[in-house]
């Protein structure tokens, strides 16, 4: 079995001031969007729109917006989703975000929130926006799970001591376990940016991208969190599931259900 580096959080000290690892993997996310969306500029529909075309203003504005989303949303949606009782007694903590704790599904809403003011400030459709979005995240998310692995934290669960990449984690016991940190950033990273990427590449009826976003992700997740160990305040839940798997699963049923629909009003 393997051992987990260890690794300093702090990748630069510099008198007072700390660059941390998970800081420079949030920089690395907001770069890669920057290439991609610049390069989605090239993709229909996005090229031929003119009224009003499509810019690299509008892929700086939608980044900005998207941060504030993402920080904003995923700390409230973390906050509700996996500690209502505690957030509820100590509201104040809620804005204590050096301490940890962002929900992804949170991020999410958030970030729609943040593209439907974008989309009603620019007059665009919102699924158009949404299209363009989708298929620059996945990488950002893969940033992120680098961060996880690099801080040895969302661990996973125990493993066959025959697993070859099993890893024994700081505070996680001295038994071997599943590295899920790089599951996802596999599977909701790298492997949904290939498809999704080669999916949007063809024009597609609006929404359908970010439709195939939501099933993908969904998928993805519900697979990985089979291999990650459950919040240690929630365990499992309902038939076995994490509370990450269960908000998965109207992501996956939403979004198919959508990726029909929209696929229907086209025709």
């Amino acid at each position: 079995m393997l051992q987990h580096p260890q690794i300093d959080p702090v990748a630069l000290q510099i008198g007072p001031l700390a660059i941390h690892w998970y800081g420079l993997t949030y920089l690395l996310a907001f770069g890669l969007f920057m290439l991609l969306a610049n390069a989605r500029l090239r993709h229909p529909p996005f090229a031929s729109v003119t009224e009003p075309p499509w810019t690299r203003r509008d892929v700086e504005d939608i980044l900005f917006l998207g941060v504030v989303g993402v920080v904003a949303g995923g700390r409230i949606g973390y906050c509700l989703f996996y500690k209502p009782a505690y957030y509820l007694a100590n509201p104040l903590e809620i804005f204590a975000v050096w301490q940890g704790g962002m929900s992804f599904h949170g991020g999410l809403l958030g970030v729609m929130l943040a593209m439907v003011w974008y989309a009603r400030s620019r007059r665009r459709p919102f699924m158009q926006v949404m299209d363009f979005v989708a298929p620059c995240v996945p990488t950002g998310l893969a940033a992120g799970r680098l961060g996880n692995f690099i801080n040895g934290e969302l661990w996973g669960r125990v493993a066959d001591p025959s697993l070859p990449w099993g890893m024994v984690f700081r505070g996680a016991g001295d038994l071997p376990r599943h590295p899920s940190q790089i599951y996802q950033l596999l599977l909701e990273g790298l492997l949904l940016f290939v498809l999704l990427w080669l999916y949007a590449r063809k024009e597609r009826a609006r929404g359908q991208v970010s439709a195939a976003f939501l099933v993908g992700y969904g998928v993805f997740r519900f697979i990985a969190e089979f291999f990650r160990e459950p919040d240690d305040y929630l365990g499992l839940l309902s038939l076995g599931m994490s509370m990450g798997q269960w908000l998965c699963v109207p992501m996956i049923l939403g979004g198919a259900f959508l990726w029909w629909w929209f696929g229907q009003r086209k025709a």
